[in-house]
């Protein structure tokens, strides 16, 4: 009797590849967030989604989605809690919203299940984070629902990810991993109802834990006050720290994560196109494991942002301690490179005022940035102009290498209290 002894070769053991989610409030950022790096975009149908302050889409965008959508991915969002209003509205919208090339919608009230699943058969439904969907249990009762994907919310840890992942590997699991966090748990909070009388619940937060705050004295501790001295004296004492996961994306992969999401709808097109891009080059250093990605990473940091944190997939002791600082911002987004017009001519989209011969920087999907301050700014007849404005139509002139899609910007001058990009 013989036996045969089959030596094993060891291989690494591959992993399947993270998808990048990206935000885009309207149809200029879903194309910037496509441009710059990602495998999807999350929009809002407006009056049904978390982000009712974003420009969301309604009327007839969907023709234009459709052109840039490509073999990309698109998610809706259809996650506010609905009340028996708000029930007859989205009957009246099925058709509308019908018209979207959604591979997915997001929702988090339960109810909405079967209504969707009968009107829109072939798209998938993912959990919203809304949902608070924290533990295997509940993932494999919302597999049975029909949910191929479940967001978890911003309170799993890794290690948790990772249990769920192996008891339910066939549920995709997608995690925030960059942006803003909510004081509340996954964001059902009241506070933005008790303060300004909208809901965040219903998409219409006015981040009441972001104002400035004088004093802040609990009432059965009278004369204890939480120490709020900052610059002028004033402090957003209850605002979290933002997310920033960038440097931890094996961690992700090896837990089991399915998909990457980026916050930030209400954000600017800079916002969008730096972030997505800087997680893009991450995602592919992490595949080949032989690119230096470090510049990218670090374009981060120039996008505004509060202190930057890992939220609770290590251990929530970070995350818990609120920020003290206001937004950080080093650059400001000027504008857009539009379409080529000429022989180093190019339509010019302003966001803010440029006062031509102040130095500008061109960034690109793959090109990290260019500086310039030979350029010309001209009218659309060709005459120079002393200031460009937000709104009016410009041409730049310029030797640099730029692309349709570029994004100007020039660094700031100011303090650093600068409203968010």
């Amino acid at each position: 009797m013989y036996i045969l002894i089959l030596k094993l070769e060891c291989f690494p053991v591959i992993l399947p590849a993270m998808e990048l989610l990206s935000p885009a409030g309207n149809v200029e950022k879903l194309k910037y967030a496509y441009l710059y790096g990602a495998d999807a975009a999350y929009i809002g149908i407006r009056n049904f989604s978390l982000r009712q302050k974003a420009d969301n889409f309604n009327e007839d965008e969907y023709k234009i989605i459709r052109e840039i959508k490509g073999s990309k991915k698109l998610y809706g969002a259809l996650n506010i809690y609905f009340h028996e209003a708000d029930l007859e509205n989205l009957d009246q919208n099925l058709d509308y919203i019908a018209e979207y090339p959604f591979d997915a919608i997001i929702i988090s009230d339960i109810g909405m299940v079967r209504k969707l699943q009968k009107r829109f058969p072939g798209v998938e439904l993912h959990l919203s984070t809304q949902a608070n969907c924290l533990n295997s249990e509940a993932v494999k009762m919302y597999r049975d629902m029909g949910f191929s994907r479940v967001i978890l919310g911003r309170e799993a840890s890794l290690s948790e990810i990772g249990k769920i992942k192996s008891a339910v590997p066939e549920v995709e699991l997608e995690c925030f991993v960059h942006g803003a966090m909510c004081l509340a748990y996954s964001g059902r909070c009241f506070l933005s109802a008790y303060m300004a009388d909208r809901s965040g619940n219903q998409g219409l937060c006015s981040h009441s834990c972001r104002w400035d705050y004088r004093v802040l004295e609990e009432a059965k501790r009278p004369g204890e006050y939480y120490p709020i001295f900052e610059g002028d004296g004033f402090t957003s004492i209850l605002s979290s720290k933002d997310l920033c996961m960038i440097d931890h994306l094996k961690e992700l992969q090896d837990a089991g994560v399915d998909s990457i999401k980026i916050e930030g709808r209400m954000k600017s097109i800079y916002y969008t196109a730096v972030v997505t891009r800087a997680y893009r080059k991450a995602m592919e250093a992490l595949e080949t494991g032989s690119i230096d990605t470090s510049a990218y990473r670090d374009e981060l940091f120039k996008v505004s942002h509060r202190e930057f944190s890992t939220g609770f997939f290590f251990n929530k002791k970070d995350i818990e301690k609120p920020t003290e600082k206001s937004y950080l911002r080093q650059y400001i987004f000027m504008g857009m490179i539009g379409q080529k017009t000429g022989e180093n001519s190019w339509e010019l989209i302003v966001k803010n005022q440029i006062i031509p011969g102040e130095a500008l920087e061109y960034i690109g999907p793959d090109v990290l940035y260019l500086e310039d301050s030979s350029y010309t700014i001209t009218d659309a007849e060709g005459l120079p102009v002393s200031q460009a404005d937000h709104g009016k139509s410009y041409i730049l002139k310029t030797d640099a290498p730029v692309e349709e899609g570029f994004i100007v910007r020039r660094k700031a001058t100011e303090p650093e209290s600068w409203p968010r990009d």
